[in-house]
């Protein structure tokens, strides 16, 4: 994803996350994009998960690698097994990832990509105004915490 040599490339805010571990990364002051962090971190039993707002260092370092806007966080970044996911296919990878009966968010994958995109598109720029927005990230609950990398 990037013509820089590992030597050159610039560090991530203490490389402070295991790539090994699925990582996803939201607008921390957006109530759909916390909610839908809440889901995930019910749902997957095997704390594989870790997060990161968009608002951190390591976020905002990571949105700006895979060249989005960090200006305003209109989509969730999930990296899972090393490939970066946005929009709709983040949504996806990480309901895959999750395993049974979640992976059946896979059947999403059958709409174009244009046709997924202008969805997720539609949602995001309006999602603020349909669920609110809070003027700082939350105080994150006990499980989040453990699991949340700044």
């Amino acid at each position: 994803m990037t013509d820089l040599s590992e030597q050159k490339r610039p560090l991530l805010p203490g490389q402070a996350y295991d790539a090994r571990q699925p990582l996803l990364v939201f607008d921390g002051v957006c109530v759909f994009c916390s909610g839908f962090v809440q889901i995930v971190l019910k749902i997957d039993r095997n704390k594989r998960f870790r997060f990161a707002t968009a608002q951190s260092p390591l976020g905002e370092a990571l949105f700006r690698e895979h060249g989005l806007p960090t200006e305003d966080y209109d989509s969730n970044l999930a990296i899972i097994d090393g490939a970066a996911f946005t929009k709709l296919d983040s949504f996806v990878a990480v309901m895959a990832a999750l395993g049974w009966p979640w992976r059946a968010a896979r059947l999403l994958l059958v709409l174009p990509r244009p046709l997924r995109d202008w969805l997720y598109d539609r949602i995001a720029k309006n999602r603020c105004a349909l669920f609110g927005r809070k003027h700082s990230c939350e105080i994150p609950s006990a499980e989040l915490r453990q699991r949340l990398i700044s």
